[in-house]
């Protein structure tokens, strides 16, 4: 008797990435490399810190002796802040940055991205959360509008996709199928729009104006 094993439950994670203030020319190379690694940028914005804000992001290093030394360098310019997302993204992040000091980094890992556009132990190029609590505190920071939430995936998907989606996507489809339109994606499209089931109903009532 052969059993059959659930699909594996694949948890979608975000971390916060930044490009420091001396790179951002390179940000186009390095959303390229982010997207080739299986990354999406959920959302993405440049902005230039005071540092004060550069204080308030690093609170953890505060009181260090090249605390001084990294907000300058963090508000020397504007950066770009992205939100990152894909399967263990933390982590895999983290990988793919190498060491942070740029010159064990070149030494030890060459192919990472702090060895490649990093200058020293201060300069590193890019930033990534070191744990979950610290991409959820860095993102609020970053993107105080933004709520951070699991992806659905697995079951929690499949539900939602039962109970909201699949029935009337499966009704389009079979239709689609038996009107053989030329543009399918337009004909669908728009036979979504008619037969949405959660289009509000519109009610008329009668307005009687004070006197």
């Amino acid at each position: 008797m052969e059993l059959s094993m659930p699909p594996p439950q694949i948890y979608v994670e975000k971390t916060l990435a930044i490009i420091k203030p001396d790179i951002v020319d390179k940000e186009e190379e390095i959303q390229d490399i982010i997207l080739r690694s299986g990354f999406t940028i959920v959302q993405r914005r440049k902005l230039h810190l005071s540092p004060e804000h550069c204080s308030n992001f690093y609170v953890e290093q505060y009181g260090k002796m090249f605390f001084p030394n990294l907000t300058a360098y963090m508000s020397s310019g504007p950066l770009v802040a992205m939100i990152l997302a894909r399967y263990n993204a933390i982590s895999y992040w983290k990988e793919l940055l190498g060491p942070a000091n740029s010159l064990i980094a070149k030494e030890l890992h060459p192919d990472s991205l702090r060895a490649i556009y990093g200058t020293d132990d201060l300069r590193n190029a890019l930033h990534g959360s070191n744990d979950f609590a610290a991409a959820e505190r860095e993102i609020r920071f970053m993107f105080p509008e933004v709520i951070i939430e699991p992806i659905p995936v697995g079951q929690v998907a499949k539900d939602y996709l039962n109970l909201y989606v699949t029935p009337t996507l499966l009704e389009g489809l079979t239709e689609l199928c038996k009107q053989k339109p030329e543009d399918p994606f337009i004909w669908l499209a728009d036979w979504l729009l008619k037969n949405n089931p959660n289009k509000p109903k519109l009610c008329h009532y009668l307005i009687t104006e004070e006197s």
